[in-house]
């Protein structure tokens, strides 16, 4: 593997630039961050029948997701047995097979190997077709509706990988009432997939600068008091920001949950829908319903709840990145309402939406600059709120009640992204879950022998195996 090197260290709020640019990172995040972690797929709605299918990407691993009949959803590495030829070019539709292109191996829709042109002339006898079949994504489960794929069969289950993030996120998806109106819309940009996801995990720091004109122009409403970081209101809506187990996290302001949607159709439905969450799921999830939420599932895909944006960051190379976008609304909105909460969406996080394209643009900057021989040496700090990041008696993970601007998130983001790349398997990830939060905040924490360690030590001088310089 090469020499050893100290990438992160999360306990400062410290990242190597290289992280940013370097191939051999890039090759080993493909096999380990994204080998290893469950990664989005599509949401049910999109596959509602038996046959229907959506094309995406696990990494650079092109993957076919289809419903079944009996309404379960398999994936499949999409690339035939024979010469590794996609199988199905489109995006979405409905089929009974799959056929190759290059020699017309024919697949069903469960995988499975169900015909072989001139298999008796050319191969002399029947082929066995058993081990044939394309090959399976080793776990698919569905979230309240979100459908996830994980490469790893060790891998826990989905809702142990989400953890504490269920909790949160079952403020609007519990009943599966949260759908995705798609396709995507798709579109290139050259950075590093970290930048994005980490923006919004944690970075409401740069809402305030980066979107200042848009803000000043929107209809912003607790948010445009950020326009040009001149101060925060906190009386008026202060908010916290969370970190949870596995790198997953966000922030959120409370009581801005249609901040930027023109009009007040959308604050009136989510008002007429809170009491109901908050009886049904508690008072905190309640406050949450009625917040606007920047959030990130680690590794790549990300939200803005009450903005309605779900993305995806496919990498595409340490230095390029495809972005796919939805716009995520309630079962239960109008079908007026749903084109509205769609549009406004479209109109700021869209491919050429307001915010977006600001975000583009410091996106590109920062991977352009990080690339430059000498720049890449140094390190770059997301230390903001270090030392006030605690437990909370009601609400679970990490918490920062010092700002919704802060940076827990961000850190949390990297530290997982450390732990692994380190690991060797999902074994020595999960030893850790029990006393994560005892990690993260005391100064002194234990080794899974049960022997004292420094905090420093646990975290400092974690050791990233990357090859090369």
């Amino acid at each position: 593997m090469g020499n050893s090197e100290i990438l992160v260290d999360a306990t400062a709020g410290v990242q190597k630039r290289k992280i940013f640019s370097a191939e051999e990172i890039y090759q080993l995040e493909l096999e380990k961050v994204f080998g290893r972690c469950w990664l989005f797929l599509t949401h049910e709605s999109e596959i509602p029948k038996s046959g229907d299918f959506v094309t995406t990407f696990m990494g650079e691993d092109r993957v076919l997701v289809v419903r079944q009949a009996d309404r379960s959803v398999k994936a499949f590495l999409n690339s035939c047995r024979h010469r590794g030829n996609q199988v199905c070019r489109a995006e979405s539709g409905n089929l009974r097979s799959f056929i190759c292109s290059y020699h017309g191996w024919t697949y069903g829709i469960d995988g499975s190997l169900i015909n072989v042109p001139l298999e008796k002339e050319c191969y002399g006898s029947p082929v066995d077709k058993t081990n044939l079949g394309l090959a399976p994504v080793a776990k698919v489960e569905n979230f309240n509706g979100f459908v996830f794929g994980c490469l790893d069969p060790e891998a826990p289950s989905l809702r142990e990988y989400l953890g504490e993030m269920a909790w949160y996120m079952e403020t609007f998806t519990s009943g599966g009432r949260a759908e995705l109106l798609g396709p995507p819309l798709k579109s290139v940009l050259h950075t590093n997939w970290k930048l994005p996801a980490e923006n919004f995990a944690c970075d409401g720091y740069h809402v305030g600068w980066t979107h200042a004109a848009a803000l000043k122009v929107a209809p912003a409403g607790p948010l445009g008091q950020l326009a040009g970081n001149t101060g925060i209101n906190t009386t008026e809506a202060p908010g916290i920001q969370i970190a949870t187990r596995h790198g997953h996290g966000f922030g959120c302001i409370w009581n801005a949950a249609s901040s930027i949607h023109r009009g007040t159709a959308l604050n009136d439905y989510l008002l007429s829908k809170q009491p109901e969450v908050a009886k049904r799921l508690g008072e905190w999830r309640g406050k949450l319903f009625m917040a606007h939420w920047d959030a990130t599932i680690f590794p790549n895909c990300s939200f803005l709840y009450a903005t309605n944006t779900f993305k995806v960051w496919q990498p595409k190379g340490p230095g390029e990145i495809e972005v796919w976008t939805w716009s995520m609304v309630d079962k239960e909105m109008s079908s007026e309402l749903k084109r509205n909460v769609q549009k406004e969406a479209i109109r700021t996080f869209g491919t050429a939406g307001t915010f977006e394209s600001d975000d583009a643009v410091n996106f590109h900057g920062c991977m352009r600059t990080n690339r430059g021989p000498q720049t890449r040496k140094g390190q770059l700090t997301n230390s903001m709120a270090v030392g006030f990041d605690k437990t909370h008696p009601e609400l679970p993970g990490v918490i920062s009640e010092l700002s919704f601007i802060g940076e827990t998130a961000g850190r949390n983001f990297y530290r997982f992204w450390d732990e692994v790349m380190d690991a060797a398997n999902w074994d020595e990830i999960r030893a850790a879950n029990s006393h994560w939060t005892e990690d993260w905040l005391a100064p002194e924490t234990r080794d899974t022998n049960g022997n004292g360690r420094n905090q420093s030590d646990h975290f400092e001088h974690r050791q990233t195996q990357v090859a090369g310089k």
